[in-house]
């Protein structure tokens, strides 16, 4: 799945470079490719957290990939799609109760968290300046994925139905912003991109926070 993702990414950016054509006043379009990290809301907190403290224990980093894609119509204001992907793989081992003793079986996890947005970015596109910076507002999509496989089960224990692969889709959105920093009149960087990208799924949201990093073409 992630191949697919990752060539629908390109074949969007080829698309949306035909319109990062520069007029006399600003910029027509950009693409955007980077890094993402996504630490992913568990709903697990530390014992005794509350408050901020709750909120930072309980994230799980997930790491991948952004690409977004914008149409600016006018010089302030365009209109935005940004499709991420990120993943996190570990091994973990649980002991449970067994005939009067514990046993401890294990297994990998491998998951994955999608998100696919649309919405309205507030930039000023002009053909000056250093200093970029940059908000938007998305809302779309979220997918997760939990694959679950190489299960090791002791004799006693039911762990019938335990290696499979779930999926959940709901809503998504990101709220946030960042700066770019001008290289050329081509390419700019995308020095940090801060997102609030919440998620829902089975009526429970996740308070996700979505970090990036790359490399915006115009």
């Amino acid at each position: 799945m992630k191949k697919i993702f990752l060539a629908f990414c390109l074949t969007a950016i080829s698309g949306l470079a035909a319109f990062a054509q520069t007029s006399d006043d600003f910029k027509k379009g950009e693409v955007y490719v980077g890094y993402s990290n996504n630490q992913v809301d568990t709903g697990f907190n530390g014992e005794g957290a509350d408050g901020i403290e709750e909120f930072f224990n309980e994230r799980e980093s997930f790491n991948g990939f952004e690409a977004a894609g914008v149409y600016n119509f006018s010089r302030y204001v365009g209109i935005k799609g940004d499709v991420s992907g990120t993943y996190k793989s570990e091994t973990f081992s649980v002991t449970v109760p067994n005939g009067g003793g514990t046993s401890t079986f294990s297994a990998d996890t491998k998951l994955s968290l999608y998100n696919f947005l649309g919405g309205v970015q507030i930039k000023d596109n002009a053909n000056k300046g250093r200093f970029k910076p940059f908000a938007h507002a998305l809302v779309g999509a979220g997918h997760a994925r939990a694959k679950v496989d190489n299960l090791t089960c002791p004799t006693g224990v039911d762990c019938v139905g335990l290696e499979d692969t779930i999926t959940r889709t709901g809503f998504a959105g990101a709220f946030g912003g960042g700066i770019d920093v001008r290289l050329n009149n081509k390419f700019d960087v995308r020095a940090i991109q801060i997102d609030y990208n919440p998620m829902r799924f089975d009526g429970q949201t996740q308070h996700n926070v979505r970090f990036g990093v790359g490399l915006v073409i115009k």
